[in-house]
């Protein structure tokens, strides 16, 4: 993962609202959620979570489909993996350690 593209992760994932966002579309995994279904849950406001979902989906950490009339939202766990990976390259000044192994998703 280049610098640039860990900067634009961490630069969306700095406000409370779109990681929250984030860890909910984490939480439901490959079936995603509807923007719908996440103001509901999350209890933010439609025109406000739309913004913040356009900033996540800017940072390639969710990805849009859309289904029929609906759009679904997705954790990029691929980009979510490629980001930890990038923060614990140099754990433990570079020797092999546990938890960098363990530090992986495929949902």
């Amino acid at each position: 993962m280049q610098e640039t593209q860990v900067i634009r992760s961490l630069a969306a994932l700095a406000q409370e609202a779109r990681l929250r966002a984030f860890r909910a579309l984490v939480v439901a995994g490959s079936e995603g959620l509807t923007p719908g279904a996440l103001s509901e849950q999350l209890g933010i406001a439609a025109n406000t979570l739309s913004f913040h979902l356009k900033e996540l989906t800017h940072a390639e950490l969710i990805t849009q489909e859309r289904q029929g009339r609906n759009l679904v939202y997705r954790a990029s766990f691929d980009a979510m993996n490629s980001l930890l990976g990038y923060l614990t390259e140099n754990c433990c000044q570079g020797a092999p350690c546990s938890p960098a192994s363990s530090i992986s998703c495929s949902c």
